[in-house]
């Protein structure tokens, strides 16, 4: 069995909150009928769109700056071992303590000991995926400790008992009077009088949140990039309430995918440009922050870095999907994609939705386990147009959907199909065959049936190619 740093490629397989409860088709079944969620989602995404493509357009380098981003991270994929291990050291040498989790139970387990080992009861998060990813806050509840989401979607999901539907805006779903509805019924000490106007709800958070940035004593975030070089992490926000925890605290304690790698610090350069104009359609964020270590006197006196696999290993053996570990986790896909616009991000069953979910949850759980969601795309290629780091999301989809378990009856088609075009007479009998098919209309009986369920069978033409060509 071949290794990765210590932890097995065919390890456990992602687990934690990245497999459905339902399939992809039952569940976007159950979206479509949702009228007000789909407004929502139609003018968010057209808002984002709108606005990203402004200042992508102020860029006469975007190109280039897509290629310079996709080569990078091919780059740090392919030297990720030795990477990790130099960022091990630098983090280290700056006064900070590494941990590796090979999967979630590992990383919850790390991060539940870490915050009792303090005394403390109560942890404020900055919004984090791969927090989310291994079902971190659960994890934290059941071992009697309170964590509080501190970016304001993610306060407005928690507060509403709900999950994430989006990747930048995780209560896209949400409209105003729901956000209303949802601080009078669950944030304490909220005004009994409170509007739904956008400044008086961001209000009553923020005198909500303050408090607790001011008591509470241990942090945990997640990390958006790592420079391998300087032992640095970095987490681009938009609210300042991560600038709030991680300098606060005297404790922090980062999540980190093993994959949010930059070997440079001079890499940073490419990504600072393009995440914020492909995720919130700004030409730079409110709030970058980074920190190296422990600084004496200055923000958190004991900083602990998680790095987490959780079926990372298993997606970078595979050559072909392991481009879906690029993701920088811009959300740049969903808001393109006609899928997401119409189903949300709840129907994918997985904290990652739209199409980087669809290739990238399949792969940390294993294809089996999220069969359908290789299929919940069109192949329209607007994602892999519009990714920053040039994932070729398509092509991992076709990839993927080769993996997928396939029905007997489907195997013994295409078994008989490749055994007809091998054999040119068998071939052209069987095009003369197909004319009968206008006499069966345009659905195919069972077992075939299920093809024709949402497609006509394509009428053949009247003369096949072989016979034309006789002709002339």
């Amino acid at each position: 069995m071949t290794t990765f740093l210590g932890m097995p490629t065919t390890a456990p397989r992602g687990v934690g909150n990245l497999r459905g409860d339902e399939s992809f088709p039952a569940a976007a079944h159950k979206a479509l009928g949702n009228a007000q969620l789909r407004r929502n989602l139609g003018h968010a995404t057209a808002t984002i769109r709108a606005k990203s493509g402004a200042v992508i357009g102020e860029l006469p380098d975007w190109q280039e700056l897509r290629t310079a981003g996709s080569a990078l991270k091919a780059d740090t994929m392919a030297r990720l071992p030795e990477l990790l291990l130099q960022l091990e050291e630098n983090v280290t040498a700056a006064g900070g303590v590494v941990h590796w989790a090979a999967d979630a139970n590992e990383a919850n387990r790390i991060v539940a000991e870490l915050v009792r080992a303090t005394g403390e009861n109560r942890v404020i998060k900055v919004k984090s995926m791969a927090t989310q990813e291994i079902g971190l806050n659960e994890a934290l509840e059941a071992a009697g400790i309170e964590p509080v989401e501190t970016d304001l979607a993610e306060l407005i999901v928690q507060l509403g008992h709900d999950k994430p539907s989006h990747i930048l805006v995780p209560a896209i779903h949400r409209n105003r009077s729901e956000i209303r509805e949802i601080f009078l019924r669950e944030m304490p000490g909220v005004d009994p009088a409170l509007t739904d106007e956008p400044v008086i709800l961001a209000g009553a958070a923020r005198r909500y949140l303050r408090e607790t940035f001011l008591s509470t004593r241990v942090a945990v975030s997640g990390a958006n990039f790592a420079v391998a070089e300087t032992g640095t992490l970095a987490v681009l926000e938009s609210e300042g309430n991560g600038r709030m925890c991680l300098t606060l605290p005297e404790t922090l304690i980062t999540v980190m995918g093993v994959e949010k790698l930059v070997p440079t610090w001079q890499d940073l350069e490419v990504f600072l440009q393009l995440l914020p104009r492909a995720s919130t359609g700004e030409r730079m964020n409110p709030y970058t922050s980074m920190w190296t270590g422990v600084t004496p006197g200055d923000g958190p006196q004991n900083f602990h870095l998680v790095l987490l696999d959780n079926g990372r290993s298993a997606v970078l053996a595979d050559e072909v999907g392991r481009q879906a570990l690029h993701c920088i986790r811009c959300s740049a896909c969903l808001n393109v994609c006609p899928v997401y616009e119409r189903t949300g991000g709840h129907a994918y069953g997985s904290v990652y939705p739209g199409p980087i979910g669809a290739v990238l949850s399949p792969q940390l759980t294993g294809v089996e386990d999220n069969a359908s969601l290789p299929y919940a795309s069109s192949l329209c290629g607007a994602c892999f147009d519009a990714c920053p780091v040039k994932i070729d999301i398509p092509s991992i989809l076709v990839h993927l959907r080769n993996e997928v378990p396939h029905p007997r009856t489907e195997k013994a088609l295409m078994r008989a199909a490749a055994y007809t075009m091998d054999h040119p007479k068998l071939y052209e009998a069987a095009q003369h065959a197909a004319k009968l098919s206008k006499v069966a209309g345009r659905r195919l009986p069972p077992p075939l049936s299920g093809w024709t369920a949402s497609r006509d069978l394509p009428e053949p033409p009247s003369e096949t190619f072989r016979d034309w060509w006789a002709k002339r």
